[in-house]
């Protein structure tokens, strides 16, 4: 029997087939990205079941969204939640890996989001005693970042993204600087930084990062970026009002 759709309130998404699920990482997103009104084209690297495609299709009129799977699965299963959403004629999912959709494609896009592999293979979940591993090929490979390290994403993005295109990304907190100055290698500098916190009181989780070529901005202007703080709960599913309005469009009980 298949399992129940993740529902949001304009749109549902099936997962069964996704080594990784829908999770906090890709709803703060999807809602934080800024959506210029005159943005004609979307690319959603590494997309999985298709969440963050179809949020910019519920936040914007860009005429084309495209998305990269390099997945079996995960393809299939995002193209059939493109499908069966209100949008299905403005999202189209490729299957390939990124250098090599990078090789093909001529068209530059205004806006890349990309949720992308966050562990590093040394951080594998333990094998059990009689030596099979506990997490399973399809999750190592949409996880680990040895699949898509940042220094690749980060080149292909800059062959991708359009002069005054923006790209949008998260990661762990501890790879913000490293992400940062990959980027100033291929002259994206960035625009504005959400810093992520599960509690008051704990440590930063995520950093969500906004990057541009900076064209048209002086040298004062590129090094302004703005850095904003999230606290998604007081207390067990106690949400802050932070939360609550940057998601309230998507979660049904926001």
């Amino acid at each position: 029997m298949p399992k129940k759709p993740f529902v949001f309130k304009q749109f549902s998404v099936n997962q069964e087939q996704c080594a990784m699920k829908i999770g906090t990482d890709s709803v703060l997103l999807g809602a934080w990205t800024s959506v210029k009104d005159n943005l004609f084209s979307v690319l959603d690297i590494g997309a999985g079941t298709g969440i963050l495609s179809l949020m910019l299709a519920q936040r914007c009129h860009a005429e084309i969204i495209d998305a990269v799977e390099i997945d079996d699965l995960a393809y299939e299963q995002c193209v059939d939640n493109f499908e069966q959403s209100p949008w299905g004629d403005r999202l189209f999912c490729y299957h390939a890996a990124l250098d090599e959709f990078v090789e093909e494609i001529d068209d530059k896009y205004d806006l890349i989001i990309s949720n992308p592999p966050f562990y590093a293979p040394s951080l594998a979940s333990p094998s059990s005693p009689d030596g099979e591993k506990l997490m399973s090929d399809a999750r190592k490979t949409a996880r680990f970042y040895d699949v898509m390290p940042f220094d690749h994403l980060i080149e292909s993005v800059s062959k991708l993204l359009s002069e005054n295109g923006i790209f949008s990304v998260v990661i762990p907190f501890k790879e913000e600087e490293k992400l940062i100055s990959l980027a100033s290698n291929f002259k994206l500098i960035p625009n504005k930084i959400l810093h992520v916190k599960g509690t008051p009181s704990s440590e930063i989780k995520r950093s969500l990062i906004e990057l541009s070529f900076g064209i048209g901005l002086s040298d004062e202007q590129k090094g302004n970026k703005q850095i904003d703080n999230l606290i998604i709960e007081t207390s067990r599913h106690q949400y802050t009002e932070d939360y609550i309005n940057l998601t309230k469009d998507f979660y049904l009980k926001m």
